[in-house]
């Protein structure tokens, strides 16, 4: 779950292997559907990243390839993975020198006239526990918006000892998916526009 050096993909393709195998590692699956669960943090963002059909198609597809996760130092691997429920995915954090291998599985997708994302939640190998929700929405007016919302609480011991670090970095990574989509997108919808 956590070494020195970045992972390799033959230790990527082990610990993903391994990780299909693996349930839940909480109870409340599918929960953010609903009303978050109790004795969770809860956690809700949004940005507008943009107006119009092109933009609203550019942020469908950043979702669909992982685009909300900046890669500096959070990842998913692998990249390729198609937003299907059931899918498994590493996500990769380095953090304080360290990398952490954790997995998630989707839960569920969804794919609306106004509305496309996925949720995916923790497996047991996961330093953290709970769901997290993934999702662009286009209002009446044709503003789109890049929504994060998630429940989660410490699984391990070091993270429960580090519980502000952690709410930290949760923050941190928030602001940086929330700057990455708008860019990505941005920059997609540009380039169609011009080409």
């Amino acid at each position: 779950m956590v070494q020195l050096f970045k992972p390799t993909k033959e230790q990527l393709e082990d610990f993903l292997k391994k990780s299909r195998k693996l349930s839940f590692s909480y109870k409340e699956v599918g929960a953010t559907k609903t009303d978050f669960p109790k004795g969770y943090d809860h956690d809700i963002n949004e940005i507008e990243i943009g107006y119009g059909e092109e933009v609203w198609q550019a942020a469908k597809n950043a979702i669909r390839n992982w685009k909300m996760f900046p890669g500096v130092w959070a990842d998913i691997w692998p990249r390729d993975t198609p937003i299907e429920k059931g899918k498994v995915v590493v996500m990769i954090v380095r953090v304080f020198g360290l990398w952490w291998k954790n997995s998630c599985r989707i839960v569920y997708t969804f794919d609306e006239p106004n509305r496309f994302g996925f949720a995916y939640g923790t497996l047991t190998n996961h330093i953290e526990k709970g769901e997290e929700i993934f999702f662009v929405e286009k209002d009446d007016k044709g503003r789109v918006f890049y929504k994060i919302q998630a429940f989660s609480t410490p699984r391990i011991w070091l993270v429960k000892l580090t519980y502000p670090i952690g709410r930290f970095l949760q923050r941190k990574f928030v602001k940086e998916s929330k700057e990455n989509m708008k860019a990505v997108v941005l920059a997609a919808a540009k380039s169609k526009t011009h080409a």
